[in-house]
């Protein structure tokens, strides 16, 4: 799978990152997913070789406008592009009624159907590539992430280990070959663990804004790449006293470290850390903070950024 980052600043745009928006593309063909759709989204996808009409879904992870108030635009230019195929949303409470009202009084018209699915539920989805599984995390609104699993990929079951385990035939085997947690006397039972590949599925979570970082831990077992918000350094959050729910960057990749997740991309960051290294606040500063703190591959959004994570589950930028 890859990864382009449609824009990396939190809250507003500045002259050289736009706001929230992530695409994650299917290994092959031109499928992809939107996470997050901040204003001028749809601006940044023109600037890519990313098709509106093969997009397969978007997942908002939270309902601030920096993560959202691109939403109704991307939607109507996927109708002037004569999008037909239907297209689910993913979203918190809130959001489908404002896109309605918005077609309502700007007579938007859409010819081809939204599926809405409440992210409150925390949902699991299945699309024909991937699976896409819900988190809760710790934010000032409800917010989440969504962890996207490759699917089809042929897994057999590890009998001799399920048996070495203790872990009984039946429907848990079944449900284990599914690509399923199974809880078992009490204890949480990981189909990875169980699982034989011919190729190893991968396997990425793409956070929303959270303070709480540990809220991961349970999904991202297997995780080869997190993408996760590291708004500040920890030097300002300790001075004003006041993460305003947002992470910053050794908080984050001391949890990347500890869970053993092997390649972590930072974004959303603050608009007052510039680029200039020798300026400061600068985003250098957020590199160093969680380089000290994480011993993985670790990089740094920018705008219109393409990361492809290889067989080796190595991820790389592509040039």
């Amino acid at each position: 799978m890859n990864i382009v980052f449609l824009g990396a600043s939190a809250g507003v745009p500045t002259k050289t990152r736009n706001v929230t928006g992530i695409a994650v593309r299917e290994e092959r063909g031109n499928g992809w997913y939107l996470v997050d759709c901040g204003e001028g989204t749809q601006h940044q996808i023109l600037h890519t070789n990313l098709s509106i009409n093969a997009l397969q879904a978007i997942f908002i992870t939270h309902i601030h406008g920096d993560h959202c108030y691109g939403l109704p635009g991307i939607l109507a230019s996927a109708a002037m592009n004569g999008r037909k195929a239907p297209l689910k949303i993913m979203a918190p409470s809130g959001v489908k009624e404002w896109v309605e009202a918005t077609q309502q009084h700007t007579q938007l018209y859409l010819p081809y159907d939204i599926e809405f699915v409440s992210t409150d539920d925390l949902p699991s989805v299945e699309f024909r590539k991937v699976r896409v599984e819900t988190v809760a995390l710790s934010h000032r609104v409800p917010s989440y992430a969504y962890c996207f699993t490759e699917k089809d990929i042929n897994p057999r079951l590890d009998v001799e280990k399920l048996e070495r385990h203790n872990i009984p035939r039946g429907p848990h085997w079944g449900q284990l070959q599914k690509g399923q947690d199974v809880e078992l006397n009490g204890k949480l039972i990981h189909c990875e663990d169980y699982l034989l590949y011919d190729k190893n599925p991968q396997k990425i979570i793409v956070a929303g804004d959270n303070d709480q970082p540990e809220l991961l831990a349970q999904i991202s077992h297997g995780t080869n790449v997190l993408v996760h918000e590291a708004t500040y350094t920890k030097d300002l959050v300790e001075k004003s006293g006041n993460s305003y729910g947002h992470s910053y960057a050794e908080l984050v990749a001391t949890f990347a470290e500890q869970a053993n997740i092997p390649n972590l991309v930072l974004t959303h960051f603050s608009p007052r850390y510039q680029a200039n290294p020798n300026l400061s606040p600068s985003i250098a500063d957020i590199y160093q903070e969680a380089k000290a703190h994480y011993s993985g591959n670790l990089f740094l959004a920018n705008d219109l950024d393409e990361y492809q994570l290889n067989k080796s589950n190595e991820l790389k930028k592509r040039i």
